[in-house]
Parts: C-alpha cells; structure tokens; sequence
C-alpha cells in the first residue's frame, strides 16, 4: 500500500470537516440534497420548562375556590366561548389561530423525566430516545446550506443534557445550541460565535485545506457525498448566508422592540429568521429573563413553587412569578405569531407551546407545585385548526374529564403535522423504534 493512500486514509478518518478545522462535526451530514418545496414544514416548539401553569394560562377555573382559581381572570378571545388568562391580550386577540389542549395528561412530575416525556412523545422513552428535533432532522432534513435542528438558549441543571444529543439517531441529529444563561440574543453584546472556524485556521488556510482534500479525493467516486459535506461545511463557515440568518442586527429596532427585549422574543425573532433560512425545527426555552436589578438564578422560569422555595408570589413581579412572565410572553409569541401570517410562514410553520407538566391545583406557600395528571398545550400553524380547544380537565383543573391527550398521542400529532408518517421507522433494520406509536389528533386539522 502506498504512502500517498495511506496519507489519504488518513485525512478521511479524522474526518473531512474536522481536517478543514470547522467546529460543525457532523451537523450537515443530517441534510439531503433535494430542491425544498412550498409544502415543506418546519416547526418552532416553545418549551415552558418548569412546567407552566394551566390554571393561570389556558385554562381557568373562575369558579373553583379562591386557592385554586388563583388572582387572575379570564377574558374573552376572538372565538366565542374561547377565555384565556387577562395577562395575555395579545394572545386573547389571535385565538382564531390557533388550538388548544387542555388535556395533557402523564404520570412523571419529575423535571427530568417529565422534560424526557415531552420532548420524545413516549410516556417511557428510553435513556437514548431521541426528541422530535433530532426525528425531524432525521426524517425531513434542512435543503438549504444550514443545520436542521437548532436549540435557542439552554435549559438549567435539573434535567439531564439529552437535548443536546440525538439520542440513538446519532451526534448527526444534535442540535446546534445557541444561547446559555445570560449570554443570549437578549444581550447586547451577543454574538453567536458557532459558525466561526478555530483561532488558528483563517479562510484561505482552510480553502487550501480543501483544495488539499480534493487532490486526494478526485479519482474516488465513493467519497463523493463527503466531499459535498466538506464543500457545504466550508460554504457555510466562509459565506454570508447562514451567518446573516443567526444575526438579530438585520433586523430593524422596531421589530425587535415588538418582539421585547428580553431573552424569549430575541430568541423567537431569531427562531423566525432561523424557519426563513430553512432550518427545519427550532426549539425555544420559554425563559422570559430576570427583572431589571433582580440575580440571575437559572432559565426556570415556569417552575414556580412560590415563596416556600424562595421564589416569592407565583403572582408576583420576580423572574418566577407571573406577572412578569406572562406579560413577556404574550408579546413575543403574539408578535411570533403574526410575523409568520404576514410572511406567509404560519401555513408551513407549526408553533408549538408546552411545559414538561403542569401546576397543581391547590396553591400553597403562594405557589403551585409540578402536575402531570392535566395540563394544557398551545398548536398553531401547519394546518392546525384556529379557533379550537380539544379537551377538557375537571372543576378544578386536576384531573382530565374528556379526550385525554397522551405523550403519543400528541408526538403523533406533531409530526402529522410536519407531514411525517407517525409509524415510519427510526432503526435501520426497518422494524423497530417507530417515531412514534400514537395516533394524530384529527379533530386539531382543519
């Protein structure tokens, strides 16, 4: 065997992206080469981590006694006989598109175990199930020279960091992280620095780098698709594009301001320029940020047990109490949700709203505690019916009194909704591991 192959072997085990000192290792491998079509789909999923309360969102219960009513009441939306919470206008005014689930239900109150459930749409996923980001990078792959799946802004320690992993799909369907803590879209001095190549490799070292592989690959038609990655991994570091989309300095400062100034309408403004530029699920933490002159503590903002966890009032004015998260979060997702009406995105775009669980009924030390049994979630976009709740929990908000929705149920429902077979299968024997053993929610389609 010669030395010149034996060079060449060599280059391609340590990995033709890595060669060219690109810190993207396998990202683009996920994507297929074929022209992107107008009926294509992609999803942002707002994640409420900390389990948001359904008592004090989507679904009041004016009637029920005082210490499980809560302080807030309900107004009326654009749908009759549709109330939501009175700290979401905003939202009450766009109710005509989008549903609602008040019918969540499973049976882990944990954050980690919960957060599992959710994110996998399997009540008992494995430790390596993989979350729909990873399924839809899988399955329905960006077109375009940009990842497929991307996560803006972290989540904190009380959960395992599975969604940074493809779980058995493979690093290939990880999502590329943007945002941790306080280094986020909402400051401003962020940058996203996740494209840049190392320190040490400018562009032109990597073009020769390149031009370096070439020669070794030209006579070898089996290397042809890593060198397609090799070539889209370079334009991707070295070209304007995918750099322009990650760049909220684009956008004007009106839009940014309708978005709010906090960490989760920067990250859904970047989510919508991310869906503009083809990357085809985008995961949002729904953190909603700390109040001016408050410590950061961490991104949970929806876990709020009150003042016997040193959180103060679930009705408060703190980073964990609602009437500070609630008014941020109707104006981001009211202005998310109109940006993509007026862009013509909201038809191919399914908007996805839910926690790892709910609150539980009963308010105790000015808190709610975690609740898997009832909760509620928010759909929208992706021929999602406008207008509708599915479901229905009990006087209290406790238990599920009609059309329970499981974990399957509504994973199936969600790549339905992508325009992915719910049964298609993840393992390569073509058997096992389907991506999801639900059944669509039919009644949510228009």
């Amino acid at each position: 065997m010669s030395r010149q192959v034996m060079s060449r072997r060599r280059l391609l085990q340590v990995g033709g992206i890595s060669v060219l000192g690109l810190g993207l290792p396998e990202l683009l491998r996920a994507a297929a080469a074929r022209p992107r079509a107008s009926s294509e789909r992609s999803c942002i999923f707002i994640v409420q981590y900390g389990g948001a309360s359904h008592h004090d969102t989507w679904d009041l219960k004016p009637q029920a006694p005082e210490d499980i009513r809560g302080l807030y009441r309900p107004i009326a939306t654009t749908v009759p006989g549709m109330q939501i919470c009175e700290k979401m206008p905003r939202l009450a005014r766009l109710a005509h598109h989008y549903s609602l689930i008040r019918s969540m239900t499973h049976n882990n109150g944990g954050h980690d175990g919960g957060m599992h459930i959710c994110m996998t749409g399997h009540s008992n996923p494995a430790a390596d199930t993989p979350y729909f980001g990873s399924v839809v990078a899988k399955l329905r792959p960006a077109t375009r020279n940009i990842p497929s799946y991307v996560w803006l802004q972290n989540l904190a320690g009380d959960v395992q960091p599975r969604y940074l992993g493809g779980g058995f799909l493979g690093a290939a369907y990880s999502p590329l992280r943007v945002g941790t803590d306080l280094d986020n879209p909402a400051a401003p001095d962020f940058r996203f620095r996740g494209l840049d190549p190392a320190p040490e490799v400018a562009p032109d070292r990597m073009r020769r780098r390149l031009e370096l592989l070439d020669r070794f690959q030209s006579n070898e038609t089996s290397d042809t698709p890593l060198r397609r990655f090799q070539q889209r991994a370079f334009e991707l570091v070295t070209g304007p594009e995918a750099r322009r989309a990650f760049d909220l300095e684009q956008e004007p400062s009106t839009v940014r301001d309708r978005y709010g100034r906090h960490p989760i309408g920067q990250n859904l403004l970047l989510a919508r320029r991310l869906i503009e530029a083809g990357v085809r699920l985008v995961s949002v933490t729904a953190w909603c940020g700390t109040p001016p002159g408050e410590r950061f503590r961490n991104v949970q903002t929806w876990d709020m047990h009150g003042e016997g966890a040193g959180l103060g009032s679930i009705y408060g004015h703190t980073a964990f109490g609602l009437g500070w998260a609630l008014p941020n979060l109707d104006q981001a997702v009211s202005a998310l949700l109109e940006d993509l009406l007026v862009r013509g995105l909201l038809e191919t775009t399914l908007v996805v709203m839910v926690g790892e669980f709910g609150r539980s009924p009963r308010i105790t030390g000015a808190g709610r505690d975690h609740w898997p049994a009832c909760y509620s979630a928010m759909l929208a976009g992706a021929g999602i019916r406008g207008g509708y709740v599915h479901g229905a929990s009990d006087a209290h908000g406790a238990y599920v009194k009609d059309q329970p929705v499981s974990p399957e149920n509504f994973g199936a429902t969600l790549f339905h909704a992508l325009g992915i077979a719910p049964e298609t299968r993840l393992s390569p024997d073509g058997f096992t591991r389907p991506a999801s053993v639900g059944q669509p929610i039919d009644s949510l389609f228009a």
